[in-house]
Order: C-alpha cells, then structure tokens, then sequence
C-alpha cells in the first residue's frame, strides 16, 4: 500500500515562513514515515493570483536543500500536463486526482 498524505499549510493562518518550516519538518517526518506521495493544501490566496504561502512553498521547492527529500512535484494548475509522469511515480494519487486537477490551491510531491 503506498501512502498519500495530505497536509493543510494554512491551517491557523500562519505567515508564510512559518508554514514553509512547517512544510520542510512534515516532508522530512513524511519520508521517514515511508510516504510516497504529499498533497501540500496551501490555498491561492485571497487575490486570486497566488498568496504569500502558494510562493514562499514553491519557491523553497526549488532549493537544493530540499534535493535529497523532494523527486518532483507538481502545482495542481499544471496537474493534467504532469498526471501520466506523477501517477507512474505514485499511483495512489490517482485517488486523489479530483482534488488535485486545476487546483491552484495545492501542490503535488513526490517524495523520494
């Protein structure tokens, strides 16, 4: 059985460095739990256009520091161009595709 697990970045309301601390600390606590797979819930942001915690998630996804934990991941907007490749890495995310697809609100990760 492989594990998804969902986490909610924005529960409580945090600013956006708190919920990327808590993201790194859950991703690492994930993988050592034997976790394929983590949909990260961080909303779009009242605008509409992407919130402060959409960001501050993404852009700390693209740091090395996150290399030896992080295969890939994937923002719910692009999910239908990434499904095939994402679904062959993980395939108990296909439970999940109705939440994901064209939600800018979350991001797929695939843990390594």
């Amino acid at each position: 059985m492989v594990k998804v697990k969902e986490i909610n970045l924005e529960f409580g309301r945090p600013l956006a460095e708190d919920a990327v601390r808590n993201m790194v600390n859950q991703l690492g606590t994930c993988k050592r739990q034997g976790y394929k797979a983590v949909i990260l819930v961080h909303g779009y942001g009242s605008s509409g256009t992407g919130g402060a915690i959409k960001a501050a998630v993404r852009s700390k996804l693209k740091e090395r520091s996150l290399s030896g934990i992080v295969r890939a991941y994937c923002g719910g907007e692009n999910w239908l161009a990434k499904k095939k490749e994402l679904l062959g890495m993980c395939s108990s995310l296909s439970d999940y595709q109705r939440r994901i697809d064209g939600n800018s609100g979350v991001t797929v990760i695939i843990l390594k």
